[in-house]
């Protein structure tokens, strides 16, 4: 009796032994195909991305979407790959998939609605990478935009993700498109009349050119006027800037220009102080004479 289930055993081992080592080479093959498969989306996306940077002026937004599509072809194609490598007939799994995927549309349409809304957005693309936009009451620069959300940096760096149902369902102000209006700003200088005014004007107007924040087109003015109250000679140092920073442009200006006229005086002020100091020693000096 033993010896007959023991024979039995044996002859299933070897009934069952081609069915394991098919599968096991199966197994590996599918292993092998889906490393492969791996590799070969990242190089695509790689390749993709590499290709269309060497294309001039090439969005940097669509070189993102098309090396992720032919990544995830890729990947698609390895799944077919290893499912066939398995005996499973890739045919009537895509229409199963076909209407698993129609359920799931129904389910998620907000979801697709994101997805159509990214599509649109790449295919007519109103904005760009680094414009700065507002959608909502959100306002910032777009750092990326994904096929199913825009991703937004604030000037206080904080970041802001909006659906791109929202981005490509309701109005869009873009600030980039159109060069925004310099920003005008003035400052006055009260100088003496007796100071040399072509000198003094050459030394204000390189100070107000060397300002990092001050626009050269237009260029800045520097003219002569007089105050409407006291009637005093000035210096009207007229800019512009490409941001709202007059205010601290102003007072830079201020500061520096300032500094440099008043150094004529410092330096006069200086000298009379050390004539009147060594008229002083001079003094000291005899009056110690006469007394000795």
């Amino acid at each position: 009796m033993l010896e007959e289930k023991t024979q039995d055993l044996i002859v299933n081992m070897h009934a069952l032994l081609p069915l394991i080592v098919t599968n096991a080479l199966n197994l590996l093959g599918a292993i092998i195909i889906l490393l492969i498969g791996l590799w070969l989306s990242g190089k695509a996306h790689l390749l993709v991305v590499s290709a269309l940077s060497r294309t001039p002026h090439f969005d940097a937004m669509l070189k993102g979407f098309f090396g992720s599509l032919a990544r995830y072809l890729a990947l698609t194609v390895t799944l077919l790959a290893v499912l066939s490598q398995f005996g499973i007939q890739t045919t009537s799994l895509v229409a199963v998939l076909a209407t698993a995927g129609l359920a799931v549309g129904l389910a998620l349409q907000g979801t697709l609605s994101n997805l159509a809304a990214g599509i649109m957005l790449l295919i007519f693309r109103p904005f760009r990478t680094g414009h700065k936009v507002q959608v909502g009451g959100s306002v910032g620069t777009v750092t990326e935009l994904s096929l199913f959300w825009t991703e937004l940096v604030t000037d206080d760096k904080v970041q802001i993700i909006v659906p791109n149902g929202g981005v490509w369902g309701q109005p869009l102000r873009n600030f980039s498109i159109y060069p925004a209006t310099p920003h005008q700003g003035e400052v006055r200088f009260r100088i003496e009349e007796e100071t040399e005014l072509d000198p003094t004007i050459e030394k204000v107007g390189a100070i107000v050119e060397a300002h990092p924040r001050v626009l050269a087109d237009p260029a800045p003015s520097v003219l002569l006027d007089r105050s409407a109250a006291e009637n005093a000679l000035e210096i009207v140092v007229a800019f512009s800037t490409a941001e709202d920073a007059t205010a601290v442009v102003k007072s830079d200006l201020i500061k520096t220009v300032r500094t440099e006229l008043d150094k004529p005086k410092h330096r006069e002020k200086s000298h009379r102080t050390g004539e009147r100091a060594g008229r002083y020693h001079l003094a000291e000096a005899r009056r110690k004479r006469a007394g000795g």
